[in-house]
This record gives structure tokens, C-alpha cells and sequence, in this order.
């Protein structure tokens, strides 16, 4: 089968986000299916850009072929991010006879977390005779609408919500990372019976072949290790959504008991939270920089507890899918959450606790109570983590029902 995945952010591991794309490709490759990713030259999310001087430009990553599409440039979600946006769909729609005939999809998948590529989408696979696919990960455009405070009778808005609403109407079939977006989604002109939920996944192999963490995040650790101070980890995003204020809250409350906040990564909130933390003059919270991805897991099983917590917001009713989350669960380590979501993976898995979101005190609660447990106890919550994962989101398990879904062997 020739599958056609069009998504405008399609990264790598040695370019960096998104994975996904590139995760289902390598499981469909190794089922023997033709794949090819169409994706835009320049993407916010990427940390590395190929560099292309055509309009069109073919590359193979691993063993799977990218068409690069040359889109301009931007820094910020301003009108430069909408040219780029517009370009690719663009330039994809006028080619889409190209795409048609060279690739002669079975299938087409709109996969952008925008709505404009189903245009050019459903053009291919009109031209092909192929199966249409609107894989959704965000819901646009009440995104922008509800964390970026547009109107929704903006322009812009209007008229992603004319793509949206195009896409659930003509996709064959629509795939959400979100479990709870049928109703939305029927409300906006999708069959019912269309609707496929498959969440985030996982690497296994990352787990198999990680790396060392670096000798100073190494020798921090060793050092409260030493003064047997329990360690509660946060990795990832330093920025206003993750709501770390919240955890340093936590860490105040918790101050003269024996737990130590480690915070890895980067990111624009970082420095403000090391001003406060100073402020307060917290001695048990520790700024450390971020380490590869490859690293991840070895820097989790150095920890006692992972942590993982989102300011509130509206659009989590239909459910989330982090990926950090899984990272957490596949380390074997238990999580406490702080979420509001119309979904709780950690609950479902037994693999922690989850409290409301942004209560310091709630949170202090569930640590307290997750270090009162033996070390046996906290590793069968771990072990229980690291099962579900492997069950329920591992790439090969979840490439599996795509194409499942997408070729009718499964009903919901």
C-alpha cells in the first residue's frame, strides 16, 4: 500500500519535532508499505531546517523518503506564520496532480495541526482514488481561540474553521489524539462512525539503547542521594502552560521535609522561576539544564517520583495525550499529575496520583503520601506505568490501528 502522510511539522529524531509522523512511518515501512512524508521546509518546532534551494526537494531520513516543500521563514505567531502556512498548502494544492500520478496514494493523510492541508489533500485523493485521512492533534480553531484570545470572528479563524469543518464532511476517515473530541468533532459535520481515537506513542528502542546523563546533573543527584533526600523530577518546557510557579509553591510547602525538587530543561519562565526560587530562598528546589531525549530515561530512574502539571484549561475536556507522560510511565517510576482533562491515563494505568490542577496543597498531599510508601510499593505503581505503556502506546502497536482503521478491519 503507498500511504502519503501530509504534515506540514514532520521532524526526526536527529531534527527534532514533530516524531510522530516519523514514528508511524518507520512501523508502516516495516509492515512493507510504501510511505513518503510531505512536510514544510521550515517549521518553529524543528530544531534543525534541511536546506533546500527548489521548490520541491526529495530526501530520505532513515529508510523513509521526505518531499520538502520550500516555505518562507518566521520567528513569532505572527503574519509571516501565516504566509508559511498558506505557502504549503499552496503549493501542495497546485501540485497535487504531481502527488497523484508520482506517489499514486492508497491512502492520504492530512495531518497538520492546522485544517488548510485537507484541501490539497482531498485533491490527491480525488485524483488517486484514494482513502482520506484528517488526523487531528490539536483542534483548530478553538486553539488559537481559547489560549491565544482571538475573535472568533476573525478572518483567520473563520476561515480555518471552513477547513475544519470541509475536512470532518470528506475524510473517510478522522483519527484524534484526543479521546474525548467525537461530540465536538459531530458538531462540526462529522459521521459519528468516522471517529478513531489513537493516542500519543513510544519508542521502545529508546529505552534499550539511552545514554548516560551528564556528570553534572549525575553528581547533583548523587549528592542528594547521599543526604537521602527522596527526588521529585519535572523535565521538559520551562513556559507559562506547565505551570512550574505552581510546583515551587509546592516546594515551599514542603521545605522542611525530606524531598528535593529537581527541574530539567529549558525554557522563557526559567529564569523568573530561579529569581522567585532565590527570592524565597529555597534551598530544596535545583535548576538543572536540559539533557538529550536519548537521556531521558536514564535521568528518571535516577528519581524517586516524576511530576507533570498544566495550568487549566478549557480545551482539556477533550482530553490529553502527553508525550512526556508516557516518557514518565515507560521509565518505570511513579507520577503524581496535576491535570484537569476529560482523561486520566495515569488513574486508568494505576501508575500514581492524580490531584486537581494549580493546588500547591493538594500536590504537597500527593507527595507526602506517595513517599510515605515503601520503596516495593512505589515500584509496583512504576512497573504498572511502564505495563500500560508498552500495551496501549507503543508506535508499533498504534501504527497497526491507523492502518487498521483506516482500511475497515476495525470498528470503534
Amino acid at each position: 500500500m503507498n500511504i502519503l502522510l501530509i504534515n506540514h511539522y514532520a521532524g526526526s529524531p536527529d531534527m527534532g519535532m514533530e516524531f510522530r509522523p516519523y514514528n508511524m512511518a518507520r512501523e508502516w515501512k516495516k509492515s512493507g508499505h510504501n510511505v513518503f512524508i510531505v512536510a514544510a521546509s521550515f517549521s518553529h518546532v524543528r530544531a534543525i531546517q534541511p536546506v533546500i534551494k527548489k521548490k520541491l526537494a526529495n530526501d530520505m531520513i532513515g529508510e523513509i523518503p521526505y518531499i520538502w516543500v520550500k516555505t518562507p521563514e518566521y520567528k513569532a505567531n505572527d503574519f509571516k506564520r501565516v504566509i508559511n502556512i498558506l505557502s504549503f498548502a499552496w503549493k501542495l494544492f497546485k501540485r497535487s496532480g504531481y502527488f497523484a500520478e508520482k506517489y499514486k496514494p492508497d491512502i492520504v493523510i492530512a495531518s497538520s495541526t492546522y485544517p488548510f492541508d485537507i484541501y490539497p489533500a482531498k485533491k490527491i485523493a480525488d485524483k488517486s482514488g484514494a482513502k482520506l485521512v484528517f488526523e487531528v492533534h490539536d483542534l483548530w480553531p478553538l486553539s488559537p481561540v481559547e489560549l491565544g484570545g482571538m475573535s472568533r470572528r476573525h478572518p483567520w479563524i473563520m476561515m480555518m474553521q471552513k477547513a475544519e469543518n470541509y475536512a470532518y464532511r470528506n475524510a473517510d476517515v478522522v483519527i484524534s489524539i484526543l479521546p474525548g473530541a467525537k461530540e465536538y468533532m459531530t458538531k462540526h459535520g462529522m459521521s459519528p462512525e468516522k471517529f478513531y481515537h489513537i493516542p500519543n506513542g513510544i519508542v521502545i528502542d529508546e529505552y534499550n539503547n539511552h545514554e548516560d546523563i551528564p556528570v553534572y546533573h549525575r553528581n547533583i543527584i548523587s549528592d542528594l542521594k547521599e543526604q537521602g533526600r527522596k527526588i521529585i523530577c519535572y523535565a521538559g518546557s520551562f513556559g507559562i502552560a506547565n505551570d512550574l510557579d505552581t510546583l515551587i509553591r509546592v516546594a515551599e510547602n514542603i521545605r522542611g521535609e525530606n524531598c528535593s525538587v529537581l527541574l530539567v530543561g529549558k525554557g522563557p519562565e526559567k529564569e523568573a522561576l530561579i529569581n522567585k526560587v532565590s527570592k524565597i530562598g529555597l534551598t530544596n528546589v535545583h535548576f538543572l539544564p536540559p539533557v538529550k531525549r536519548v537521556s531521558l530515561p536514564q535521568l528518571f530512574s535516577e528519581c524517586d517520583i516524576l511530576y507533570l502539571g498544566l495550568k487549566k484549561q478549557p480545551l482539556f475536556q477533550f482530553g490529553i495525550s502527553p508525550n512526556k507522560l508516557f516518557d514518565y510511565m515507560m521509565s518505570g517510576k511513579p507520577v503524581i499529575q496535576a491535570i484537569d482533562a476529560g482523561n486520566d491515563i495515569v488513574t486508568d494505568a494505576g501508575c500514581g496520583y492524580t490531584v486537581p490542577s494549580q493546588d500547591p496543597e493538594k500536590i504537597a498531599e500527593a507527595i507526602r503520601k506517595m513517599v510515605s510508601l515503601s520503596d516495593n510499593e512505589r515500584k509496583e505503581l512504576g512497573e504498572k506505568g511502564k505495563c500500560y505503556v508498552v500495551n496501549n502506546n507503543d508506535y508499533k502497536v498504534l501504527a497497526k490501528k491507523f492502518l487498521d482503521f483506516c482500511t475497515g478491519i476495525n470498528n470503534n
